[in-house]
């Protein structure tokens, strides 16, 4: 770390950075962001704008039965509570038992009561009252080390996945008639989602998780005049949203993931208006 702190101190000569938290925090912003930026594209395709906010708030549920199982990774426990929880989703959502919207409602408010139901025993959910909002400026060097395996391995995956994802989003029977599985295929891609969100918690908060999934691709799509500009787009949108409101929130001594969200959002607003221009 001391190497790449160096050549941040030679590349980044600025006040903000001066400080190990804000490096870290700087990185962590280049390593999660991008990854956010390409799923949050295909939520927006798939119509599950706020499935992302069911899988956050799964992850108080998660670190409870984490607690009660005797887990001692809060991490370990929300990422396999977040997969389960959306491979669930997925499976009723195709049954097609009843909307998308009204299946994430339900999960939503069911995940977020169980989890409060058993950390608010004995007065414990101030302690983990910080994932509501996050702290991306406590983010520590081992924090980083799982968000570089994520970033590649999410990419590949994403790269993998991406036509059969996008014909299915336009239409799931042409998808089958061309012989994708397209159950698995979003199945696939739910999961990918979950193990983003649960990576990303801690340092962004439930509140605000999935609008940083969802507002640079929303604002990508205002933007783009094809599938790859709606990709590219998103990503360069999140990563700007990163590193801006993370300067902002250093000098305005604020909340860094509530900055981040409003840069994003107002680049969306900037989005509505240029798509309105152009047309």
């Amino acid at each position: 770390m001391n190497t790449i702190y160096a050549i941040m101190d030679t590349l980044l000569p600025f006040d903000a950075f001066r400080f190990s938290f804000m490096k870290n925090a700087f990185l962590a912003v280049l390593l999660l962001t991008p990854l956010l930026g390409l799923l949050g594209t295909m939520a927006v395709n798939h119509q599950m704008a706020f499935f992302s906010d069911a899988l956050g708030h799964s992850a108080i549920t998660g670190i409870g039965l984490g607690i009660i199982l005797g887990m001692r990774s809060d991490l370990l426990a929300m990422l396999i509570f977040g997969i389960i929880w959306a491979i669930l989703i997925c499976l009723i959502k195709q049954s097609g038992s009843a909307s998308v919207d009204t299946i994430i409602s339900v999960f939503s408010s069911t995940s977020i009561a169980a989890g409060l139901l058993i950390l608010a025993r004995g007065g414990k959910f101030a302690k983990y009252s910080s994932l509501l909002i996050g702290d991306i400026l406590a983010i520590t060097p081992s924090d980083l080390l799982s968000l570089l395996i994520a970033l590649p391995v999410g990419v590949v995956l994403w790269a993998l996945l991406y036509n059969q994802l996008l014909l299915t989003s336009v239409s799931p029977a042409l998808a089958r008639s061309r012989g994708i599985r397209t159950r698995l295929i979003e199945c696939a891609f739910v999961v990918m989602v979950a193990v983003a969100v649960m990576l990303a918690i801690r340092w962004v908060g439930v509140m605000l998780i999935n609008a940083l999934l969802i507002l640079p691709a929303a604002a990508s799509r205002n933007l783009a005049r094809n599938s790859r500009q709606h990709a590219v787009f998103s990503v360069l949108i999140a990563l700007f949203s990163g590193i801006t409101g993370l300067i902002f929130a250093y000098y305005q001594d604020t909340s860094a993931g509530a900055s981040i969200v409003l840069v994003a959002a107002a680049v969306y607003a900037l989005s509505l208006l240029l798509r309105r221009w152009r047309k």
